[in-house]
């Protein structure tokens, strides 16, 4: 059953691809049981934060439609996904729901002016009627973003900056009037300077427009500054998740746990302490295969149980933690100092 409180509504969805031919190949879990909602009563930004390998994009693909789960479901707005098949449903989906990709030089053709995609993306979602319509609505998404038409009109892509057409994206992004904009990525390609630029900008389109975000990111130093919640993937498994602060600053898990070696420590109430870009590591294939938790192997916490079946996902108060550390079998064979200092 779908809750029709939510945008998105994702239950236990997995995905499963065949690598290799059918008889030779083995089978990939890129999305393992993984399930989160985003309401649609609060704008907010939910971070999905994993290395690479991790399932992420997988997950991204989902959420846009691209994909089709090979168990579980995805609901928008309490519909199925997988029974958008109409012409006209497509159209309202991806209207509601617009993507940012990683790198912003791919989203345009090079030798087409980048206000010619604005203009279409105006009229073709019927936001504008006409040429004169669609200027003042490509105008509006513009500033929204920082620019104006004047300084982006009659020019390529190549003809302005990489933090410049990256703002025209999420411009573009912008002009049919989404409920969420999924931006996989979408700082990696740009330098320091613009990053934050760019994430404050998430920010304000939270606040002040009402647009929720889902941002995919490896970034945790931005995922950190921007986010309302997160979830942090492993091999295909959301291994935690719950509001920003919670996790990574009392991170549960011990893959959280070892992710916060790698961020400095925030100053009180101060989340401009987190701008160092800080980055997930380089994900083992292996790890992908093995039964059980998939952080077993370098789990300092690891139990027998580990190594069999996959842990449950455990709610801690505001969070979830898929680790049988919080199982109540745990709990109560806690004499283990150990495990109790894993929990606090």
């Amino acid at each position: 059953m779908s809750v029709d409180g939510n945008l998105f509504d994702v239950q236990n969805v997995s995905v499963v691809f065949q690598i290799g031919g059918l008889l030779g190949g083995v089978k990939l879990v890129a999305v393992n049981d993984v399930s989160f909602t985003l309401s649609r009563e609060k704008a907010e930004i939910f971070t999905i934060a994993g290395e690479s390998g991790s399932g992420k994009t997988t997950l991204s693909r989902l959420l846009l439609g691209d994909l089709h789960p090979t168990s579980g479901k995805v609901f928008f707005e309490g519909r199925d996904l997988s029974e958008f098949r109409s012409r006209a449903e497509l159209k309202s989906f991806i209207k509601k729901v617009q993507p940012v990709f990683q790198n912003p030089f791919e989203t345009f053709n090079p030798l087409r002016r980048v206000e010619a995609y604005l203009f279409d993306t105006a009229i073709n979602f019927g936001v504008a009627n006409n040429v004169k319509e669609a200027a003042m609505v490509v105008d509006h998404a513009l500033q929204q973003v920082g620019l104006s038409l004047a300084e982006v009109s009659k020019r390529y892509p190549h003809e302005l900056s990489g933090g410049q057409i990256q703002r025209i994206s999420i411009a573009r992004a912008l002009i049919p009037r989404p409920r969420v904009i999924l931006a996989d990525e979408p700082v990696s390609m740009v330098d320091a300077s613009l990053r934050m630029e760019i994430v404050n900008l998430f920010r304000t389109l939270r606040d002040e427009e009402k647009v929720s975000v889902i941002y995919i990111t490896h970034d945790l130093a931005t995922a950190y500054y921007i986010s309302d919640r997160i979830a942090i993937m492993l091999r295909g498994n959301i291994v935690e998740a719950g509001p920003v602060e919670e996790v990574l600053e009392r991170p549960m898990h011990p893959y959280s746990q070892l992710l916060k070696e790698s961020v400095p420590e925030p100053e009180p109430e101060e989340k401009d302490a987190w701008v160092k870009h800080i980055s997930l590591g380089v994900t083992e294939v292996n790890e992908y295969n093995q039964v059980g938790c998939k952080f077993a192997g370098r789990c300092p916490h690891v139990m027998d149980v580990c190594r069999q079946a996959d842990p449950p996902n455990i709610s801690v108060g505001p969070r979830t933690v898929k680790c049988y550390l919080y199982t109540e079998q745990a709990r109560e064979a806690a004499g283990h100092p150990e495990m109790e200092e894993a929990r606090k």
